[in-house]
């Protein structure tokens, strides 16, 4: 019943699901770079204490040849998990020499990882006022985030050390579902952890093809974040890039995708959420 309660005849929204990166988290300038040379010096250093010989230059290489490796895979709205990243740096390191041992994954992820606390992304200054708001409003709230290098457990560690990790009754993340957004399976599998229909669920998140063209069909309501982001000129300055990877529409037209509000910041998903609901409520009178 397009998110209407049966017996009362109301719009009920019961979830609302958001994107991570330049919706919830944004990114300084440069930081992604930055983080790149800490995470090349730190397996530079643990990777020559295993025996496979290497240096900060050669691995900066290697992490440059994972973006058309993953590209590859995001392109079926696929994922790899944390571990497959690592086992692909160690082959491309030692050139298929070594094979990755158990007791090496610990450092070796440490390593790969440890930068996101060390040139940290920040919240958006909206968002503990729109989660709250949301709590208030009790509505359930989810995460839904694809990611790069750095894994869902570790962005859960961040959330949980800004102090917003406690909002959240879900958190979804492509290294560990193996699957993407656009796909709508990932937003599927949201509502049905969070006990609701596609059609009583809204997704937020800045990017047209992820999160509005994937989250309609799957049936959800979808709110743009329509700004002018650091993600967006570094996928324009590097088309390589994993930045510029996760933002290519293939064969869509961006023009073609229409979301159900659009807002210019964060701090607007609320009213745009109770702009939805008066509206069904008016055609629904």
């Amino acid at each position: 019943m397009d998110g209407y309660s049966e017996m009362k005849g109301e719009p009920n929204i019961k979830m609302v699901t958001f994107d991570l990166w330049e919706t919830l988290v944004l990114e300084r300038n440069g930081a992604d770079s930055q983080r790149t040379l800490i995470r090349c010096r730190k397996l530079a250093k643990v990777l020559n204490e295993f025996g496979i010989i290497t240096s900060v230059e050669q691995l900066f290489l290697v992490i440059k040849a994972m973006a058309p490796w993953l590209g590859e895979i995001w392109e079926t709205d696929r994922d790899v998990s944390h571990l497959e990243q690592i086992q692909f740096l160690v082959n491309a390191a030692s050139k298929g020499s070594v094979i990755l041992k158990d007791d090496w994954i610990g450092e070796l992820s440490s390593a790969y990882v440890s930068p996101l606390f060390e040139v940290p992304p920040y919240l958006n200054p909206d968002a503990r006022r729109v989660l709250q708001r949301l709590r208030e409003r009790n509505k359930r709230i989810g995460l839904i985030c694809n990611t790069g290098h750095t894994p869902g457990f570790v962005l859960r560690q961040f959330l949980r050390k800004e102090g917003v990790a406690k909002y959240f009754d879900l958190m979804l993340f492509s290294d560990e579902v193996g699957i993407r957004k656009p796909n709508s399976e990932i937003f599927q599998i949201a509502a049905k952890k969070m006990d609701a229909e596609p059609c009583e669920a809204i997704h937020v998140g800045d990017n047209l093809r992820s999160d509005v063209w994937g989250a309609k069909n799957a049936g959800f309501k979808a709110i743009y974040l329509s700004t002018e982001t650091g993600r967006d000129k570094i996928a324009e300055s590097d088309p390589g890039s994993l930045a510029s990877l996760s933002r290519k529409f293939g064969s869509l037209n961006e023009k073609e995708i229409i979301p159900d509000r659009t807002i210019v910041s964060l701090g607007g998903v609320v009213e745009a959420i109770e702009s939805l609901e008066n509206n069904w409520k008016r055609n629904r009178a």
